[in-house]
């Protein structure tokens, strides 16, 4: 008996520094995602206030922060697949694809940002989500050209979104998240159509003012 319970106590011990390496690996993981949220969400900001320097410094803190994690949790897959991580994939790939989609830039694939197919289409949606802001601003400033064509990638991105037919165990529940997207989209759509209806009826009253030379009409 004393035999059994010192080769219990032996694998008791074994199992006490396992869980020690699970533990600091997942509070190192946990510290690194939460890092690249944050930045995620800041550079985010920088980008609709039109600050891009600031924006690509975050890009680039928020990768570094995501590489971490990845590495922290890189030899318990129970970790690599508990959730936290797919939300920090998600976080980076918004900030970049959100940057790339206002520049007009390609966009890069999972496999260029070193993160999981589910995270990348996540970030996707949420990332053409997230030019509604940018749209509206835009408008603001009087650039409806611009404001079309975020609007074109908003639709381009829902339309091939919705294509994706698969479980939602394969897919982290995009469907769930595209339906969301569709509904912003049809929101922006038709903040867009009233603005563009509002600046034709405009140029079309100040057109038949000049016309009738009525002063005070012509526009500065």
């Amino acid at each position: 008996m004393a035999a059994e319970s010192g080769e219990l106590a032996a694998l008791i011990e074994v199992v006490r520094g396992e869980l020690g390496g699970l533990y600091a690996a997942r509070e190192a993981g946990l510290a690194g995602c939460r890092r690249t949220i944050r930045a995620a969400g800041s550079a985010i900001r920088a980008v609709h206030r039109h600050q891009p320097e600031r924006a690509a410094a975050l890009v680039t803190e928020c990768e570094a922060a995501l590489h971490e994690a990845q590495a922290a949790v890189a030899d318990y897959p129970t970790l690599a697949h508990g959730g936290f991580l797919h939300d920090a994939e998600k976080e980076y790939v918004e900030a970049v694809l959100t940057t790339a989609m206002v520049d007009g830039a390609l966009l890069p694939d999972w496999v260029d940002l070193g993160v999981g197919i589910p995270a990348w289409l996540h970030g996707l949606c949420e990332a053409a989500s997230e030019l509604r802001r940018h749209l509206l601003d835009l408008l603001r400033r009087g650039e409806p050209a611009e404001a079309e064509r975020l609007l074109g990638v908003m639709e381009d991105t829902y339309d091939l979104l919705v294509g994706i037919d698969f479980p939602d165990a394969i897919t982290a529940g995009l469907r769930r998240a595209a339906d969301s997207l569709r509904a912003v989209l049809e929101r922006t759509r038709s903040d867009l159509t009233t603005t563009l209806l509002q600046l034709r009826l405009q140029g079309a009253l100040q057109g038949r003012l000049l016309a009738e030379g009525v002063p005070g009409s012509a526009v500065e």
